[in-house]
């Protein structure tokens, strides 16, 4: 069954009138715009994939692919980069026209840049918890802000903003699983089986990652299958997010009535781009094992991380578990999706864990008791 608001979303932007695009003005513009976000795929160098500290007896290796080392600090540079292309090869996104998108944040900072990169307006429509950090990375990259106190609005606000304005709402939470060339051309799921190459098991046992548009794991799991690779993928989902009970139920129509706590990812209801069917595991991580994980990893690699990246790595940490239980041997792939300076008044500030109720201190002394034994309590 499909929502009024899917049917919203998944409708195709219609071409505007105003712009003729046999004129000569617009292609040279068109080309000039493509070139640019071509060039800096161009001149960006793959991201890191960063050994996590584990015993080498224990035959399980596990790494984060970090993905804060993009120009604008997150996994979505490369979804924004290959929105960008896909808006402006169909048509969508035309001259001095707005870029419209709804984010909880990461997302929006990626479109800001490419936006200013090519010279159009942008326009972040965004929850208003928003950390501030996020807010004033997209004002730095020539974008403004628009909030909205119910974060599932944010996709009618966004429509509403790109017809009263002659713009383009980008629309991730759709268009996430198909612009994004999946068999290949250097996406993520390529460039994570290029790199492991030359370590003992360079065939992942698992591959885990989170869902904010479902984007990734799509494009991780579809690479899998395409290329026969073994591999499992896994996606671990927060607190306040209706991916899990969806897959779990086979029932697109799922929603929830708050909205996540860990932000990029936990979505108020399925979204389309989300294929639950690509994907062999889900895990159900809550908000407080989030935050316990990455400042355990604070501690490990010496590097903050936002809160997704705890929740994939809490779900990479239990498989660990799982294979050193069954005897088995293999590697296990994550990501580090943004940097943790985004969340310093947040998942590393006790105040903030106090407002929310959370309790960290049992999630814990669950990581340090199997970084110590190899065997998951309980």
């Amino acid at each position: 069954m499909t929502t009024p608001q899917h049917e919203q979303a998944a409708a195709r932007p219609l071409p505007t009138a105003d712009v003729d695009r046999s004129d000569p003005g617009y292609r040279e513009w068109l080309k000039e715009a493509v070139r640019k976000v071509q060039a800096d795929a161009n001149r960006s160098a793959d991201t890191h994939l960063l050994r996590f500290p584990l015993p080498e007896e224990w035959g399980v290796d596990l790494y984060l692919k970090d993905e804060s080392t993009h120009p604008t600090g997150s996994l979505k540079h490369r979804l924004a980069r290959s929105l960008f292309l896909y808006g402006l090869c169909n048509g969508w996104i035309r001259p001095s026209r707005p870029v419209i998108e709804a984010s909880s944040g990461s997302t929006a900072v990626s479109e800001a840049y490419f936006a200013q990169l090519i010279g159009v307006p942008f326009i972040a429509v965004m929850p208003r918890t928003t950390s501030p950090e996020k807010c004033r990375l997209i004002e730095f990259h020539g974008g403004r802000c628009h909030f909205v106190d119910d974060p599932r609005t944010m996709y009618e606000e966004s429509a509403r903003l790109a017809a009263e304005t002659g713009g383009h709402y980008m629309d991730q939470f759709t268009y996430a699983e198909r612009a994004t060339d999946w068999r290949g051309n250097n996406n993520i799921a390529e460039s994570i089986y290029q790199q492991m190459r030359r370590e003992r098991h360079p065939e992942p046992a698992w591959v885990v990652a989170t869902a904010g548009t479902g984007g990734t794991s799509a494009t991780i799991a579809r690479y899998v299958h395409y290329m026969q690779y073994d591999t499992r993928v896994c996606v671990a989902d927060p607190e306040n997010s209706c991916f899990f009970d969806g897959w779990r139920l086979g029932d697109p129509a799922v929603h929830c009535d708050s909205g996540s706590r860990i932000e990029g990812i936990g979505r108020p209801r399925m979204e389309p781009s989300f294929l639950p069917g690509a994907i062999d595991r889900m895990m159900k991580v809550p908000d407080a094992a989030s935050v316990a994980t990455v400042r355990m990893l604070a501690g490990a690699i010496g590097r903050r991380a936002g809160g997704s990246t705890g929740t994939g790595l809490w779900s990479a940490l239990r498989i660990v578990a799982e294979m050193r239980a069954e005897g088995r041997t293999g590697s296990v792939v994550t990501l580090l999706c943004d940097p943790g300076d985004r969340y310093l008044d947040k998942y590393y500030s006790d105040t903030w864990l106090a407002a929310q109720g959370l309790d960290i201190t049992p999630y814990a002394r669950t990581l340090d008791a199997f970084l110590a034994t190899g065997r998951w309590p309980g």
